[in-house]
Protein backbone atom coordinates (compact mmCIF):
# COMPACT_ATOMS: atom_id res chain seq x y z
CA UNK A 1 0.00 0.00 0.00
CA UNK A 2 1.62 3.11 -1.05
CA UNK A 3 0.83 6.12 1.77
CA UNK A 4 -0.95 9.67 1.56
CA UNK A 5 0.57 12.46 -0.18
CA UNK A 6 -0.56 15.68 -1.27
CA UNK A 7 -1.11 17.22 -4.99
CA UNK A 8 -2.17 20.85 -5.99
CA UNK A 9 -5.64 20.51 -8.33
CA UNK A 10 -6.98 23.13 -10.10
CA UNK A 11 -11.33 22.57 -9.67
CA UNK A 12 -11.47 25.09 -13.02
CA UNK A 13 -10.50 22.33 -14.59
CA UNK A 14 -11.00 19.01 -12.34
CA UNK A 15 -14.85 19.50 -11.49
CA UNK A 16 -17.12 18.57 -14.01
CA UNK A 17 -19.03 22.56 -13.74
CA UNK A 18 -15.15 23.86 -14.77
CA UNK A 19 -15.57 25.96 -11.74
CA UNK A 20 -13.06 26.65 -8.24
CA UNK A 21 -9.79 27.48 -7.53
CA UNK A 22 -6.30 26.08 -7.31
CA UNK A 23 -6.37 24.02 -3.78
CA UNK A 24 -3.84 21.33 -2.17
CA UNK A 25 -5.48 18.39 -1.92
CA UNK A 26 -4.64 15.36 0.43
CA UNK A 27 -4.77 11.68 -1.82
CA UNK A 28 -5.83 8.82 0.65
CA UNK A 29 -3.97 5.77 0.18
CA UNK A 30 -4.16 4.26 4.05
CA UNK A 31 -7.49 3.77 6.04
CA UNK A 32 -7.54 6.20 9.05
CA UNK A 33 -9.48 9.17 10.31
CA UNK A 34 -9.09 12.16 8.11
CA UNK A 35 -12.44 14.08 10.04
CA UNK A 36 -10.80 17.40 9.09
CA UNK A 37 -11.07 17.07 5.60
CA UNK A 38 -14.17 17.50 2.92
CA UNK A 39 -13.77 13.83 0.37
CA UNK A 40 -14.72 15.03 -3.11
CA UNK A 41 -14.02 11.71 -5.25
CA UNK A 42 -13.92 13.24 -9.45
CA UNK A 43 -15.53 16.04 -8.61
CA UNK A 44 -19.16 15.32 -10.32
CA UNK A 45 -21.68 16.78 -8.79
CA UNK A 46 -19.66 19.97 -6.79
CA UNK A 47 -19.93 23.52 -6.69
CA UNK A 48 -16.93 24.78 -4.76
CA UNK A 49 -16.35 28.58 -3.95
CA UNK A 50 -12.82 29.71 -5.09
CA UNK A 51 -11.95 31.50 -2.08
CA UNK A 52 -13.38 28.40 0.27
CA UNK A 53 -11.07 27.18 2.84
CA UNK A 54 -12.13 23.55 3.59
CA UNK A 55 -9.87 21.16 2.94
CA UNK A 56 -10.31 18.36 0.75
CA UNK A 57 -9.29 15.09 -0.45
CA UNK A 58 -9.06 11.99 -2.62
CA UNK A 59 -8.83 8.75 -2.32
CA UNK A 60 -5.83 7.04 -4.00
CA UNK A 61 -4.69 4.59 -6.39
CA UNK A 62 -4.74 1.90 -3.78
CA UNK A 63 -8.50 2.10 -3.30
CA UNK A 64 -9.12 1.30 -7.08
CA UNK A 65 -9.39 -2.79 -7.38
CA UNK A 66 -12.36 -5.06 -8.47
CA UNK A 67 -12.28 -8.53 -6.80
CA UNK A 68 -14.53 -10.87 -6.93
CA UNK A 69 -14.95 -13.89 -3.90
CA UNK A 70 -17.11 -15.64 -2.21
CA UNK A 71 -20.34 -14.60 -5.13
CA UNK A 72 -19.70 -11.16 -4.08
CA UNK A 73 -18.14 -8.07 -5.64
CA UNK A 74 -15.49 -6.26 -3.46
CA UNK A 75 -15.05 -2.41 -5.40
CA UNK A 76 -12.63 0.20 -3.91
CA UNK A 77 -14.29 3.71 -3.65
CA UNK A 78 -11.85 4.78 -6.54
CA UNK A 79 -12.81 3.08 -9.15
CA UNK A 80 -14.74 4.43 -11.49
CA UNK A 81 -18.46 3.85 -13.02
CA UNK A 82 -16.93 3.06 -16.08
CA UNK A 83 -14.96 0.58 -14.85
CA UNK A 84 -16.97 -1.41 -12.72
CA UNK A 85 -19.53 -1.33 -15.94
CA UNK A 86 -17.22 -2.64 -18.37
CA UNK A 87 -16.21 -5.62 -15.64
CA UNK A 88 -19.36 -6.50 -15.02
CA UNK A 89 -20.22 -6.89 -19.03
CA UNK A 90 -17.25 -8.60 -19.43
CA UNK A 91 -18.05 -11.20 -16.47
CA UNK A 92 -21.75 -11.19 -17.10
CA UNK A 93 -22.78 -9.41 -13.49
CA UNK A 94 -26.55 -8.42 -13.80
CA UNK A 95 -28.17 -4.89 -12.03
CA UNK A 96 -25.42 -2.39 -12.40
CA UNK A 97 -26.33 -1.41 -16.44
CA UNK A 98 -27.54 2.05 -14.98
CA UNK A 99 -23.77 3.26 -14.42
CA UNK A 100 -24.01 3.18 -18.02
CA UNK A 101 -23.17 7.22 -18.99
CA UNK A 102 -23.14 8.19 -14.82
CA UNK A 103 -20.01 9.82 -14.22
CA UNK A 104 -17.94 9.64 -11.04
CA UNK A 105 -16.03 6.99 -8.78
CA UNK A 106 -17.61 4.53 -6.69
CA UNK A 107 -16.98 6.37 -3.28
CA UNK A 108 -19.37 9.57 -4.76
CA UNK A 109 -22.16 7.13 -6.28
CA UNK A 110 -22.56 5.43 -2.85
CA UNK A 111 -22.81 8.43 -1.08
CA UNK A 112 -25.25 10.31 -2.75
CA UNK A 113 -27.12 6.55 -3.42
CA UNK A 114 -26.75 7.81 -7.47
CA UNK A 115 -28.80 6.43 -10.34
CA UNK A 116 -31.41 7.18 -12.78
CA UNK A 117 -35.08 7.19 -11.59
CA UNK A 118 -35.97 4.21 -9.73
CA UNK A 119 -32.42 1.95 -10.62
CA UNK A 120 -30.56 3.40 -7.18
CA UNK A 121 -27.00 1.62 -6.21
CA UNK A 122 -28.45 1.13 -2.52
CA UNK A 123 -31.03 -1.52 -4.33
CA UNK A 124 -27.31 -4.00 -4.90
CA UNK A 125 -24.79 -2.84 -2.34
CA UNK A 126 -24.32 -5.87 0.30
CA UNK A 127 -22.29 -3.81 2.70
CA UNK A 128 -19.43 -0.78 2.81
CA UNK A 129 -16.38 -0.46 4.52
CA UNK A 130 -15.38 2.40 6.25
CA UNK A 131 -12.64 2.94 8.95
CA UNK A 132 -14.78 1.02 11.64
CA UNK A 133 -14.78 -2.09 9.00
CA UNK A 134 -17.58 -3.71 7.49
CA UNK A 135 -21.56 -1.65 7.89
CA UNK A 136 -24.02 -3.93 6.39
CA UNK A 137 -26.86 -2.33 3.90
CA UNK A 138 -29.55 -2.62 6.92
CA UNK A 139 -27.33 -0.66 9.20
CA UNK A 140 -27.60 2.49 7.24
CA UNK A 141 -29.84 4.74 6.68
CA UNK A 142 -30.57 5.96 2.96
CA UNK A 143 -33.03 7.11 0.61
CA UNK A 144 -33.37 9.00 -2.67
CA UNK A 145 -30.14 10.26 -3.51
CA UNK A 146 -29.29 10.38 -0.36
CA UNK A 147 -27.07 8.08 2.47
CA UNK A 148 -26.38 8.97 6.44
CA UNK A 149 -22.81 7.97 6.21
CA UNK A 150 -20.41 10.12 8.25
CA UNK A 151 -17.22 8.47 7.60
CA UNK A 152 -15.53 7.91 4.45
CA UNK A 153 -16.54 4.66 2.54
CA UNK A 154 -13.39 2.44 1.37
CA UNK A 155 -15.00 -0.12 -0.26
CA UNK A 156 -18.43 -1.21 -1.41
CA UNK A 157 -19.59 -4.70 -1.62
CA UNK A 158 -22.09 -5.77 -3.98
CA UNK A 159 -24.12 -9.08 -4.62
CA UNK A 160 -23.32 -10.90 -7.96
CA UNK A 161 -26.44 -11.98 -9.92
CA UNK A 162 -25.48 -13.37 -13.21
CA UNK A 163 -26.92 -12.11 -16.39
CA UNK A 164 -25.64 -8.77 -17.98
CA UNK A 165 -28.73 -7.10 -19.71
CA UNK A 166 -27.75 -5.56 -22.82
CA UNK A 167 -31.34 -4.25 -23.93
CA UNK A 168 -30.74 -2.71 -19.93
CA UNK A 169 -27.86 -0.94 -21.27
CA UNK A 170 -29.19 -0.11 -24.72
CA UNK A 171 -31.85 1.92 -22.24
CA UNK A 172 -29.52 3.39 -19.84
CA UNK A 173 -27.75 4.98 -22.75
CA UNK A 174 -30.93 6.34 -24.61
CA UNK A 175 -32.32 7.35 -21.06
CA UNK A 176 -29.20 9.92 -20.86
CA UNK A 177 -28.87 10.69 -24.59
CA UNK A 178 -31.11 14.30 -23.59
CA UNK A 179 -28.64 15.44 -21.03
CA UNK A 180 -26.12 18.03 -22.27
CA UNK A 181 -22.55 17.43 -23.23
CA UNK A 182 -21.30 20.61 -21.67
CA UNK A 183 -19.64 21.34 -18.25
CA UNK A 184 -22.27 20.36 -15.22
CA UNK A 185 -22.45 19.60 -12.21
CA UNK A 186 -25.69 16.79 -13.51
CA UNK A 187 -28.72 17.64 -12.18
CA UNK A 188 -29.14 20.32 -9.90
CA UNK A 189 -32.15 19.31 -7.95
CA UNK A 190 -33.59 16.32 -6.63
CA UNK A 191 -37.13 15.13 -7.82
CA UNK A 192 -39.70 16.22 -5.97
CA UNK A 193 -42.09 13.66 -4.82
CA UNK A 194 -44.65 12.92 -8.19
CA UNK A 195 -43.04 15.67 -9.95
CA UNK A 196 -39.60 16.51 -12.02
CA UNK A 197 -37.45 19.34 -11.08
CA UNK A 198 -36.54 20.08 -14.40
CA UNK A 199 -40.78 20.28 -15.54
CA UNK A 200 -40.92 22.86 -12.30
CA UNK A 201 -37.82 25.38 -13.87
CA UNK A 202 -39.36 25.08 -17.15
CA UNK A 203 -42.79 25.78 -16.04
CA UNK A 204 -41.31 29.06 -13.71
CA UNK A 205 -39.83 29.78 -17.03
CA UNK A 206 -36.25 29.18 -16.55
CA UNK A 207 -35.15 26.59 -18.82
CA UNK A 208 -32.41 28.38 -20.86
CA UNK A 209 -32.61 31.60 -18.26
CA UNK A 210 -28.97 32.58 -18.36
CA UNK A 211 -26.94 34.58 -15.94
CA UNK A 212 -23.55 35.71 -17.03
CA UNK A 213 -22.09 32.26 -18.53
CA UNK A 214 -24.42 30.29 -16.35
CA UNK A 215 -27.36 28.70 -17.38
CA UNK A 216 -30.78 26.37 -16.83
CA UNK A 217 -29.76 24.19 -20.04
CA UNK A 218 -32.29 24.48 -22.91
CA UNK A 219 -31.86 20.84 -23.59
CA UNK A 220 -32.62 19.46 -19.78
CA UNK A 221 -33.87 22.20 -17.55
CA UNK A 222 -32.33 20.82 -14.39
CA UNK A 223 -28.69 20.95 -15.77
CA UNK A 224 -27.19 24.07 -14.57
CA UNK A 225 -24.29 24.59 -17.24
CA UNK A 226 -21.39 26.06 -17.78
CA UNK A 227 -20.95 28.03 -20.82
CA UNK A 228 -17.57 29.33 -20.90
CA UNK A 229 -16.58 31.40 -17.72
CA UNK A 230 -19.27 30.70 -15.43
CA UNK A 231 -18.89 31.70 -11.95
CA UNK A 232 -19.49 30.23 -8.48
CA UNK A 233 -21.73 33.44 -7.46
CA UNK A 234 -23.46 32.89 -10.96
CA UNK A 235 -23.97 29.49 -10.27
CA UNK A 236 -25.59 30.13 -7.00
CA UNK A 237 -27.67 33.13 -8.01
CA UNK A 238 -29.48 31.18 -10.60
CA UNK A 239 -29.85 27.98 -7.72
CA UNK A 240 -31.38 30.81 -5.28
CA UNK A 241 -33.62 32.11 -8.32
CA UNK A 242 -34.94 28.67 -9.52
CA UNK A 243 -35.99 27.57 -5.41
CA UNK A 244 -37.60 31.28 -4.77
CA UNK A 245 -39.59 31.02 -8.22
CA UNK A 246 -40.78 26.76 -7.95
CA UNK A 247 -41.76 28.24 -4.29
CA UNK A 248 -44.03 31.00 -5.13
CA UNK A 249 -45.52 29.35 -7.72
CA UNK A 250 -45.73 25.59 -6.86
CA UNK A 251 -45.75 25.93 -2.96
CA UNK A 252 -42.36 23.18 -3.73
CA UNK A 253 -39.02 23.69 -1.95
CA UNK A 254 -36.65 22.67 -4.37
CA UNK A 255 -33.92 20.56 -2.52
CA UNK A 256 -30.07 20.85 -4.16
CA UNK A 257 -28.91 17.75 -5.57
CA UNK A 258 -25.32 18.96 -5.75
CA UNK A 259 -23.08 20.00 -3.11
CA UNK A 260 -22.16 23.26 -2.60
CA UNK A 261 -18.62 23.98 -0.99
CA UNK A 262 -19.01 27.86 0.20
Amino acid sequence: MSGNYTKRVDFSKYTSIHIGGVHEVLVINEIGDYSDFQIIGRGNNLLINPQTQIKFAILGETFDYIEEKNNKLYVGCATSSGKLLTYTKKHDIAHLEFLAKLPGNLGGLVKMNAGLKSWEIFNYIDALKTKKGYIKKEEISYSYRHTHIEDIVYEVVFNIQKGFSKEQLKMFNTMRENQPHVPSAGSCFKNPKDDFAGRLIEAVGLKGYKVGDMSFSNQHANFLINEGKGTYEDALGLIELAKQKVKEQFGIELEVEITIFP
